[in-house]
């Protein structure tokens, strides 16, 4: 890991960036990350040998506290089990550093005074939108250098080449570790759940109940029962609230007078807002928008938004018209998709052929004697 400092979001942020590189080849892979936990050392391991194309054996690390509980005398050490489920997913062996032994890893650790001259000269002098965007433009630029560097042992190679004739050696890269971090935590009154001092929503029919909260480096998800009931991209703010405001849709049905001041509903989609303006102007308009939102677990989110922008273009929208225009869509949806299926088939398919009809008429017609 190394620590580094950007702009992102208009904001200088400090990063930590794990450094992933491959003894033989030299090939390496940069990835940035808001902290250094169990969950990012995880993705940084995922992404670099999907990057480099293989897992290696053997990998040296340091004792750093994500993989190590417990430094022993010499090599001994007691491995965290969460790093060690990680290691016996890819099949490969971890090695740890003696104390204060850099030298012994001393690859990997040149590779931060490297990339600080080649890389992170040119990211500090950019604006950055997201850590997202980061992360692409370094796994590009890491791509170029292999293009560029030429190997320290073998200077007629670049690394690119080099890493052409290791991936060969290299293990198949399975599927990614489930690397999450879970903890579970107890939902609030509010339905809301805590982590790293922000507030999640859940559904409100889980408030005060312990569900089991996962991280993830990017989102978190919440499981209850074995079934996941929320999923929220993850902030590594503070004091930052959270809502799906489809969770409370069970709330409002029982108090629609909720939903006029209800925060939740403040982050529905820019549609509906203007449906609900329109008809708490209205006498029991709150009951008649809970019945709306109340069609989105049923019809799904995309088709309701349909219907209320078509009921807005009306200029008289109303629930029974949105109600109306879903039930329409339903069915057109369901004639288009009807196949008609059976166990009978035909040896010989019949001719389309309308001349027989002719022949039987004239047959017909020379038995009874009529002339046309």
């Amino acid at each position: 890991w190394s620590c580094e400092y950007v702009f992102i979001g208009g904001l200088r942020r400090r990063v930590e960036v794990a450094h992933m590189k491959l003894a033989a080849s030299r090939a390496f892979w940069l990835v940035a990350y808001p902290t250094q936990s169990h969950e990012m050392l995880f993705d940084a391991h995922a992404r670099a040998f999907v990057a480099l194309g293989g897992v290696p054996r053997r990998g040296i690390y340091d004792n750093m506290k994500t993989a190590v509980d417990k430094v022993g005398p010499g090599k001994e050490r007691a491995i965290n089990a969460r790093f060690h489920a990680m290691c016996g997913h890819y099949l490969f062996e971890p090695e740890f550093c003696n104390r204060a032994a850099g030298w012994e890893k001393g690859i990997v650790e040149k590779n931060v005074q490297d990339r600080r001259r080649q890389i992170w000269h040119d990211a500090i002098g950019i604006r950055w939108e997201s850590l997202e965007v980061l992360n692409i433009w370094l796994a590009e630029r890491c791509q170029q250098a292999w293009k560029q560097l030429r190997h320290p042992q073998w200077p007629e190679l670049s690394l690119e080449d080099a890493l052409a004739d290791e991936r060969p050696r290299l293990m198949q890269v399975p599927k990614p570790f489930d690397g999450y971090i879970e903890k579970p935590v107890r939902v609030s009154p509010t339905s809301l759940v805590h982590l790293d001092r922000n507030r999640y929503s859940v559904p409100t029919e889980y408030a005060h109940h312990i569900v089991s909260l996962r991280c993830y480096p990017t989102y978190i998800s919440l499981v209850a029962d074995g079934i996941e009931i929320a999923r929220h991209p993850r902030s590594f703010d503070r004091y930052q609230t959270f809502y799906d405001w489809r969770h409370y849709i069970d709330l409002v049905e029982r108090k629609p007078g909720a939903l006029r001041n209800g925060a939740p509903f403040l982050t529905m989609p820019e549609p509906m807002l203007r449906l609900q303006r329109h008809l708490l102007k209205q006498t029991g308009g709150d009951r008649v928008m809970v019945q709306v939102l109340a069609a989105t677990p049923v019809h799904g989110l995309e088709a309701v938004l349909v219907a209320v922008e078509l009921a807005l273009e009306s200029g008289r929208p109303s629930g029974d018209h949105v109600l109306n225009i879903l039930a329409r869509l339903k069915s057109q949806s369901a004639h288009c998709g009807e196949v008609v299926r059976t166990a009978i088939t035909l040896k010989v398919e019949p001719l389309a052929d309308v001349y027989r009809y002719e022949q039987l008429r004239v047959t017909r017609n020379e038995e009874d004697g009529h002339v046309e």
